[in-house]
């Protein structure tokens, strides 16, 4: 069994008076990870897919859900979002049946958080379980083990079924990729064009590492920059892909509205261009090598709770800094992504001199486990 990063974080939140709610795109293990939390804890499971489920949790009443759950001190709810207002479902529980922690899982931000936040104000802690990361493979199998898997991780990726199912892993991200993973997009009336859908994911894919135009990517798709916007954010809200933003602080010359897109998962991102050919025969391993790396940064922060907003750097002369990180007080520090460890890298006096104190470094397979695992605590 491969330990989660964020199992011991939420097993210590249990029983202080407040929902847990793990968000996280399907297949990504968070049935699995509640399962293992509870498996030998005295619990009650239920499924939002099923419409009995639905029926008992919509429109109750604090006496009805107490008979429900009966003797039980965990109510876990699978696929939450399935349910027509569940927050004050939940609410019911933190305020009027307080014994009984709730634990809920969805896979659907814009559903689910739309129907948590205002009933759950002050009643909730939230947790986002991403794919499996880099430093939880490390700890399940030895940081040898995992950098000889760099290239595999950086073609198939790291959803849990891929990772364990050897052999299986075009067949599975193509499954994946088909219209599992995009299931609660299709259901949404929002998305009338399941094609265009399908050409936006392919046109994103292809522009991994570079800035993108809305208005660019509108002609390629034949559809229009408002439905792009739109388009890009569910599948953002759907946990696919994920924006970067510019750092702007009104240094000359700086692009003030830039935007970068990457893919929680470079195993999804091939499977959409249908791409698995070994790194020394592509054309995109640089942008690969900073899809993955991106990812597994952004994982790591996320799960050890630092408070770090997340920004690439671009001039108008096209003088560029790959990720640019603010820490706690302001602190900056500016990382260079570089498969190859011969490449020189020079970061553009531009912004040292604008962005004195800025710590740099460059990142490439011989040192990322600098960056993307340390002893940071858990707490």
């Amino acid at each position: 069994m491969i330990q989660r990063a964020l199992s011991g974080r939420i097993e210590k939140r249990m029983f202080k008076g407040k929902a847990l709610l793990l968000f996280g795109a399907r297949q990504c293990g968070k049935s699995t990870l509640v399962e293992t939390l509870l498996a030998n804890k005295d619990h009650l499971y239920m499924n939002g897919d099923d419409a009995d489920v639905r029926e008992i949790l919509t429109n109750t009443s604090a006496t009805k859900l107490k008979a429900h759950v009966g003797h039980h001190k965990i109510l876990f709810i699978d696929e939450a979002q399935r349910v027509p207002n569940i927050g004050l479902t939940i609410k019911l529980f933190t305020d009027r049946i307080k014994e009984v922690q709730v634990i809920a899982t969805g896979s659907s931000a814009f559903e689910l958080a739309s129907q948590l936040n205002e009933p759950l104000t002050g009643r909730k802690y939230e947790f986002m379980l991403y794919p499996l990361s880099y430093g939880e493979m490390v700890k399940h199998h030895g940081l040898l083990e995992e950098n000889r898997l760099l290239e595999h991780r950086m073609t198939y990726g790291y959803y849990p079924e891929i990772v364990t199912s050897a052999g299986d892993e075009r067949e599975l991200l193509k499954l994946l990729t088909g219209s599992y993973l995009y299931k609660d997009l299709l259901m949404l009336e929002q998305v009338k064009k399941p094609l265009l859908l399908e050409k936006l994911l392919k046109a994103l894919a292809l522009q991994v590492g570079s800035e993108i135009s809305y208005h660019e990517i509108a002609q390629i798709t034949g559809s229009d920059a408002k439905t792009v916007d739109k388009y890009i954010d569910l599948l953002e809200k759907t946990f696919v892909i994920f924006r970067l933003p510019a750092l702007n602080r009104n240094v000359r010359n700086e692009i003030r509205k830039g935007k970068k897109v990457y893919f929680y998962d470079c195993g999804i991102r091939n499977a959409i261009i249908d791409n698995f050919k070994p790194m020394g025969s592509r054309t995109d391993t640089g942008a690969l090598w900073e899809n993955y790396i991106m990812a597994e940064r952004m994982k790591y922060l996320r799960y050890y709770g630092t408070d770090t907003k997340q920004y690439f750097w671009r001039t108008t002369q096209q003088q560029e800094i790959d990720l640019i990180e603010e820490h706690e007080a302001g602190k900056l520090k500016a990382f260079e992504f570089k498969w190859s460890r011969n490449e020189k890298v020079r970061f553009p006096q531009t912004f040292t001199a604008n962005y004195p104190g800025t710590e740099t470094a460059v990142i490439s397979p011989q040192n990322m486990e600098e960056y993307l695992m340390d002893k940071l605590s858990e707490d």
